[in-house]
């Protein structure tokens, strides 16, 4: 598994992940922001499934 997901994107995935677990506890409370969980694991992985499918990567080199 090499790493496909760069530093902006890995912090935004973080960021959008954290702000998706939130709706859990406060806000509307909805189980729906446990989908938060794909983009903070993905983020903390350095490592996204669907960018590795289809060949993309956005880190500064190919993660070929």
């Amino acid at each position: 598994m090499k790493a496909n997901v760069g530093s902006w994107d890995r912090s935004l995935r973080i960021a959008i992940g954290i702000a998706l677990l939130a709706l859990v506890f406060v806000g509307p409370k909805s189980l729906w922001g446990l989908l938060g969980l794909v983009p903070l694991i993905t983020g903390l992985a350095r490592f996204c499934p669907a960018y590795g499918a289809m060949g993309v990567s956005t880190c500064g080199y190919h993660a070929d």
